[in-house]
């Protein structure tokens, strides 16, 4: 589980996803839509993105994408993320994150 937590370290917004997903798509967009400049990893694209998405199942994400790490603390997946939003939530905990300012 070394590769994720350092991916995710020293980035207030991360994203693993698939360039395939759409619900991963849905997320970048409402993330970024606040303005925020999430770092996203494209699993289906990299290398080692196979060992990587074994890594998420194993601290289990269920499934494996999108996964979304805001101030280097694990959130969730779609659902989480979309709960949060609907709370009115989401925003500060960007904020908090220096993921956006305004």
């Amino acid at each position: 589980m070394d590769t994720v937590a350092s991916l995710v370290s020293e980035r207030p917004v991360v994203i693993f996803s698939k360039s395939s997903c759409c619900m991963s798509y849905s997320i970048k967009t409402l993330i970024t839509g606040f303005g925020a400049n999430p770092t996203v990893y494209e699993l289906d694209q990299m290398s080692n993105g196979h060992q990587i998405e074994k890594e998420l199942l194993q601290r289990g994400c269920q499934p494996s994408v999108p996964i979304v790490f805001i101030g280097q603390t694990f959130i969730g997946g779609t659902r989480e993320v979309m709960s949060l939003n609907l709370r009115s939530e989401l925003v500060p905990l960007l904020k908090r994150a220096g993921a956006i300012f305004l």
